[in-house]
Protein backbone atom coordinates (compact mmCIF):
# COMPACT_ATOMS: atom_id res chain seq x y z
CA UNK A 1 0.00 0.00 0.00
CA UNK A 2 1.36 3.32 -0.86
CA UNK A 3 2.26 5.68 1.92
CA UNK A 4 -0.31 8.35 2.55
CA UNK A 5 -0.25 11.75 3.38
CA UNK A 6 -1.72 13.30 6.58
CA UNK A 7 -4.40 15.68 5.18
CA UNK A 8 -5.84 12.95 2.49
CA UNK A 9 -8.29 11.31 4.04
CA UNK A 10 -9.69 14.52 5.18
CA UNK A 11 -9.73 15.58 1.89
CA UNK A 12 -12.03 12.72 0.74
CA UNK A 13 -14.42 13.10 3.50
CA UNK A 14 -15.18 16.70 2.20
CA UNK A 15 -15.49 15.55 -1.05
CA UNK A 16 -17.56 12.96 -0.07
CA UNK A 17 -19.91 15.44 2.09
CA UNK A 18 -19.78 18.00 -0.89
CA UNK A 19 -20.39 15.98 -3.73
CA UNK A 20 -24.53 14.97 -3.39
CA UNK A 21 -25.36 18.43 -2.38
CA UNK A 22 -26.15 20.46 -5.69
CA UNK A 23 -28.16 17.28 -6.65
CA UNK A 24 -29.77 16.29 -3.60
CA UNK A 25 -31.13 17.26 0.00
CA UNK A 26 -29.52 16.17 3.09
CA UNK A 27 -31.15 14.43 6.37
CA UNK A 28 -29.15 14.37 9.82
CA UNK A 29 -29.64 10.98 11.56
CA UNK A 30 -28.19 10.61 14.40
CA UNK A 31 -24.16 10.70 13.39
CA UNK A 32 -25.08 9.86 9.83
CA UNK A 33 -25.68 12.25 7.05
CA UNK A 34 -28.67 10.88 4.02
CA UNK A 35 -28.35 12.20 1.00
CA UNK A 36 -31.81 12.46 -0.93
CA UNK A 37 -31.51 12.82 -4.50
CA UNK A 38 -33.76 15.21 -6.37
CA UNK A 39 -35.34 14.27 -9.04
CA UNK A 40 -34.01 11.01 -11.75
CA UNK A 41 -30.60 9.49 -11.30
CA UNK A 42 -28.79 6.88 -9.31
CA UNK A 43 -29.59 7.08 -5.86
CA UNK A 44 -27.00 8.68 -3.06
CA UNK A 45 -25.71 6.89 -0.16
CA UNK A 46 -26.02 7.60 3.38
CA UNK A 47 -22.51 8.56 5.26
CA UNK A 48 -20.98 9.57 8.66
CA UNK A 49 -21.52 13.16 9.31
CA UNK A 50 -18.32 15.05 8.77
CA UNK A 51 -16.60 15.79 12.61
CA UNK A 52 -19.02 13.38 14.34
CA UNK A 53 -18.63 10.26 16.39
CA UNK A 54 -18.86 6.82 14.87
CA UNK A 55 -22.27 6.44 14.13
CA UNK A 56 -24.17 3.78 16.55
CA UNK A 57 -26.59 0.59 15.39
CA UNK A 58 -29.22 2.55 16.81
CA UNK A 59 -28.26 5.39 13.71
CA UNK A 60 -27.85 2.67 11.21
CA UNK A 61 -30.93 0.81 12.20
CA UNK A 62 -33.07 4.32 11.89
CA UNK A 63 -31.19 5.44 8.60
CA UNK A 64 -32.61 2.46 7.07
CA UNK A 65 -35.87 2.94 8.05
CA UNK A 66 -36.03 6.53 6.95
CA UNK A 67 -34.74 4.90 3.42
CA UNK A 68 -37.29 2.59 3.11
CA UNK A 69 -39.80 5.29 3.91
CA UNK A 70 -38.08 6.86 0.67
CA UNK A 71 -37.94 3.84 -1.41
CA UNK A 72 -34.47 5.00 -1.25
CA UNK A 73 -31.61 1.90 -1.33
CA UNK A 74 -30.60 1.07 2.09
CA UNK A 75 -26.92 1.68 1.11
CA UNK A 76 -23.95 3.47 3.35
CA UNK A 77 -20.45 4.38 2.41
CA UNK A 78 -17.21 5.79 4.23
CA UNK A 79 -13.44 5.74 4.30
CA UNK A 80 -12.30 2.48 6.32
CA UNK A 81 -9.27 4.50 7.74
CA UNK A 82 -11.64 7.60 8.53
CA UNK A 83 -13.92 5.62 10.52
CA UNK A 84 -12.76 2.01 11.71
CA UNK A 85 -15.07 1.23 14.20
CA UNK A 86 -17.99 1.65 11.91
CA UNK A 87 -17.55 -1.88 10.15
CA UNK A 88 -17.88 -3.86 13.25
CA UNK A 89 -20.93 -1.34 14.19
CA UNK A 90 -22.13 -1.92 10.38
CA UNK A 91 -21.69 -5.70 10.56
CA UNK A 92 -23.85 -5.75 13.93
CA UNK A 93 -26.60 -3.74 12.40
CA UNK A 94 -27.23 -6.64 10.11
CA UNK A 95 -25.07 -4.79 6.90
CA UNK A 96 -22.75 -6.80 4.57
CA UNK A 97 -19.88 -4.74 3.81
CA UNK A 98 -17.73 -4.52 0.60
CA UNK A 99 -14.51 -4.07 0.84
CA UNK A 100 -13.20 -1.73 -2.06
CA UNK A 101 -9.63 -1.04 -2.54
CA UNK A 102 -9.05 3.09 -2.66
CA UNK A 103 -5.97 3.91 -4.84
CA UNK A 104 -5.34 7.33 -5.63
CA UNK A 105 -2.96 8.40 -8.69
CA UNK A 106 0.44 8.83 -8.84
CA UNK A 107 0.74 11.67 -11.48
CA UNK A 108 4.56 10.50 -12.35
CA UNK A 109 3.38 6.92 -13.05
CA UNK A 110 -0.16 7.83 -15.26
CA UNK A 111 0.79 6.15 -18.67
CA UNK A 112 0.84 7.84 -21.76
CA UNK A 113 -2.35 8.72 -23.73
CA UNK A 114 -2.71 5.78 -25.95
CA UNK A 115 -4.97 4.86 -28.84
CA UNK A 116 -7.25 1.90 -28.30
CA UNK A 117 -7.21 -1.22 -30.26
CA UNK A 118 -9.87 -0.44 -33.06
CA UNK A 119 -11.91 1.99 -31.39
CA UNK A 120 -11.05 5.79 -30.65
CA UNK A 121 -11.86 7.67 -27.09
CA UNK A 122 -14.90 10.53 -27.01
CA UNK A 123 -16.23 12.63 -24.95
CA UNK A 124 -19.99 12.75 -24.72
CA UNK A 125 -21.15 16.14 -25.40
CA UNK A 126 -24.49 17.68 -23.76
CA UNK A 127 -24.72 19.70 -26.41
CA UNK A 128 -24.70 17.13 -29.40
CA UNK A 129 -28.05 15.85 -30.87
CA UNK A 130 -26.89 12.48 -30.15
CA UNK A 131 -26.32 13.57 -26.38
CA UNK A 132 -29.25 11.19 -25.26
CA UNK A 133 -28.88 8.39 -27.23
CA UNK A 134 -25.24 7.96 -26.45
CA UNK A 135 -25.80 8.54 -22.37
CA UNK A 136 -28.22 5.50 -23.22
CA UNK A 137 -25.91 3.51 -24.45
CA UNK A 138 -23.07 4.36 -21.55
CA UNK A 139 -25.52 3.55 -19.29
CA UNK A 140 -26.18 0.30 -20.51
CA UNK A 141 -22.78 -0.38 -20.84
CA UNK A 142 -22.16 0.33 -17.33
CA UNK A 143 -25.35 -1.67 -16.27
CA UNK A 144 -23.62 -4.71 -18.13
CA UNK A 145 -20.64 -4.63 -17.51
CA UNK A 146 -21.40 -4.44 -13.79
CA UNK A 147 -24.02 -7.24 -13.47
CA UNK A 148 -21.27 -9.45 -15.04
CA UNK A 149 -18.56 -10.56 -12.76
CA UNK A 150 -15.61 -9.48 -14.46
CA UNK A 151 -13.68 -12.93 -13.08
CA UNK A 152 -14.52 -16.30 -13.04
CA UNK A 153 -13.22 -18.42 -10.35
CA UNK A 154 -11.95 -22.48 -11.33
CA UNK A 155 -13.06 -24.94 -8.48
CA UNK A 156 -9.83 -26.69 -8.65
CA UNK A 157 -7.52 -24.05 -8.84
CA UNK A 158 -6.96 -20.58 -7.05
CA UNK A 159 -6.43 -18.46 -10.58
CA UNK A 160 -9.34 -16.53 -11.52
CA UNK A 161 -10.11 -15.95 -15.57
CA UNK A 162 -11.21 -13.11 -17.63
CA UNK A 163 -14.82 -13.63 -18.27
CA UNK A 164 -15.44 -12.24 -21.75
CA UNK A 165 -18.55 -14.19 -23.13
CA UNK A 166 -22.11 -12.79 -22.32
CA UNK A 167 -23.52 -9.64 -23.13
CA UNK A 168 -22.52 -6.82 -26.03
CA UNK A 169 -23.80 -4.77 -28.29
CA UNK A 170 -27.66 -5.97 -29.18
CA UNK A 171 -28.31 -6.16 -25.06
CA UNK A 172 -26.37 -2.96 -25.24
CA UNK A 173 -29.24 -1.51 -27.87
CA UNK A 174 -32.31 -3.41 -26.08
CA UNK A 175 -31.88 -0.69 -23.04
CA UNK A 176 -35.25 1.53 -23.15
CA UNK A 177 -34.67 5.16 -23.64
CA UNK A 178 -34.20 7.62 -20.81
CA UNK A 179 -36.68 10.05 -19.45
CA UNK A 180 -36.96 13.67 -20.85
CA UNK A 181 -36.01 14.09 -17.09
CA UNK A 182 -33.00 12.20 -16.65
CA UNK A 183 -31.24 13.19 -19.89
CA UNK A 184 -32.00 16.93 -18.84
CA UNK A 185 -30.66 16.52 -15.44
CA UNK A 186 -27.37 14.99 -17.12
CA UNK A 187 -27.04 17.95 -18.73
CA UNK A 188 -27.51 20.19 -15.85
CA UNK A 189 -24.87 18.12 -14.75
CA UNK A 190 -22.36 17.86 -17.65
CA UNK A 191 -22.97 21.81 -17.68
CA UNK A 192 -21.99 22.80 -14.36
CA UNK A 193 -18.24 21.53 -15.75
CA UNK A 194 -18.08 18.78 -12.54
CA UNK A 195 -18.95 15.61 -14.49
CA UNK A 196 -17.63 14.12 -17.69
CA UNK A 197 -18.21 10.84 -19.35
CA UNK A 198 -16.05 9.22 -21.43
CA UNK A 199 -16.53 6.42 -23.60
CA UNK A 200 -14.47 3.75 -26.13
CA UNK A 201 -16.26 3.60 -29.50
CA UNK A 202 -15.48 1.38 -31.99
CA UNK A 203 -17.12 2.05 -35.61
CA UNK A 204 -18.68 -0.74 -35.93
CA UNK A 205 -19.49 -1.81 -32.48
CA UNK A 206 -20.71 1.33 -31.40
CA UNK A 207 -19.87 2.37 -27.18
CA UNK A 208 -18.23 -0.59 -25.48
CA UNK A 209 -16.63 1.12 -22.44
CA UNK A 210 -17.61 3.68 -20.35
CA UNK A 211 -15.98 5.81 -17.30
CA UNK A 212 -16.98 9.15 -15.37
CA UNK A 213 -15.35 11.60 -13.23
CA UNK A 214 -16.71 14.03 -10.50
CA UNK A 215 -15.06 16.39 -9.59
CA UNK A 216 -14.80 18.69 -6.47
CA UNK A 217 -12.63 21.55 -6.54
CA UNK A 218 -9.82 20.23 -7.29
CA UNK A 219 -10.41 16.80 -6.10
CA UNK A 220 -12.16 14.03 -8.66
CA UNK A 221 -13.32 10.33 -8.43
CA UNK A 222 -12.98 8.06 -11.64
CA UNK A 223 -16.18 5.90 -11.05
CA UNK A 224 -18.97 3.75 -13.55
CA UNK A 225 -15.73 2.27 -15.00
CA UNK A 226 -17.64 -0.67 -17.13
CA UNK A 227 -16.92 -2.53 -20.66
CA UNK A 228 -19.57 -4.47 -22.42
CA UNK A 229 -18.73 -8.42 -21.44
CA UNK A 230 -18.16 -9.51 -25.20
CA UNK A 231 -15.42 -5.80 -25.32
CA UNK A 232 -13.32 -7.51 -22.64
CA UNK A 233 -9.79 -8.13 -22.94
CA UNK A 234 -9.11 -5.56 -24.74
CA UNK A 235 -7.08 -3.03 -22.77
CA UNK A 236 -10.01 -0.15 -22.97
CA UNK A 237 -11.21 0.37 -19.62
CA UNK A 238 -7.48 0.50 -18.30
CA UNK A 239 -6.56 3.07 -20.84
CA UNK A 240 -10.04 4.69 -20.90
CA UNK A 241 -8.95 5.36 -17.06
CA UNK A 242 -5.83 6.70 -17.92
CA UNK A 243 -7.34 9.23 -20.52
CA UNK A 244 -9.67 10.34 -18.17
CA UNK A 245 -7.11 10.80 -15.50
CA UNK A 246 -4.82 12.90 -17.56
CA UNK A 247 -7.90 15.20 -18.83
CA UNK A 248 -8.51 15.60 -15.15
CA UNK A 249 -4.58 16.44 -14.83
CA UNK A 250 -4.77 18.62 -17.14
CA UNK A 251 -7.81 21.03 -15.74
CA UNK A 252 -6.08 21.55 -12.59
CA UNK A 253 -7.20 18.64 -10.66
CA UNK A 254 -4.56 17.44 -8.24
CA UNK A 255 -6.12 14.36 -6.50
CA UNK A 256 -7.80 11.67 -8.56
CA UNK A 257 -8.63 8.85 -7.07
CA UNK A 258 -11.50 5.54 -7.52
CA UNK A 259 -12.20 2.51 -5.80
CA UNK A 260 -11.75 -0.91 -7.27
CA UNK A 261 -14.44 -3.86 -6.69
CA UNK A 262 -11.96 -6.03 -6.18
CA UNK A 263 -8.01 -6.93 -5.70
CA UNK A 264 -8.10 -8.05 -9.23
CA UNK A 265 -9.84 -4.82 -10.62
CA UNK A 266 -7.13 -2.94 -8.02
CA UNK A 267 -4.33 -4.62 -10.18
CA UNK A 268 -5.19 -3.14 -13.93
CA UNK A 269 -5.40 -0.12 -12.30
CA UNK A 270 -2.33 0.04 -10.48
CA UNK A 271 -0.85 -0.42 -13.87
CA UNK A 272 -1.87 2.66 -15.10
CA UNK A 273 -0.47 4.65 -12.34
CA UNK A 274 -3.00 4.17 -9.44
CA UNK A 275 -1.74 3.55 -5.93
CA UNK A 276 -3.58 1.80 -3.14
CA UNK A 277 -4.01 4.28 0.07
CA UNK A 278 -6.87 2.19 2.04
CA UNK A 279 -10.15 1.02 1.60
CA UNK A 280 -13.77 2.26 1.11
CA UNK A 281 -16.73 0.37 2.42
CA UNK A 282 -19.67 -0.18 0.91
CA UNK A 283 -22.41 -1.57 2.73
CA UNK A 284 -25.96 -2.93 2.31
CA UNK A 285 -28.48 -5.10 3.87
CA UNK A 286 -27.50 -8.97 4.15
CA UNK A 287 -29.28 -11.10 1.62
CA UNK A 288 -32.10 -13.28 3.19
CA UNK A 289 -31.62 -17.30 2.20
CA UNK A 290 -34.86 -18.35 0.76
Amino acid sequence: MAPVDSGLFDRLERFYDALPRPWSRSEEIGSLTLFIREGEGWPYYARPRVGSHTPSAADITATRQRQRELGLPETFEWVHETTPDLLAVARSAGLAVLLAPLLTLDPAALVPDLPVRGATIRYLDPAAASFAADLRASRAVARLGFGAPAYRSSLETVEKTLVIDGAGPVERDAAAPLSDEAVQQARDMFDSGDYLTAVVESSTEGILTTATSQRVGEVAEIVGVATLPSARRRGYASQLTATLAGRLLASGTDLIFLSAGDDDVARLYTKVGFRRVGTACIAEPEAVAL
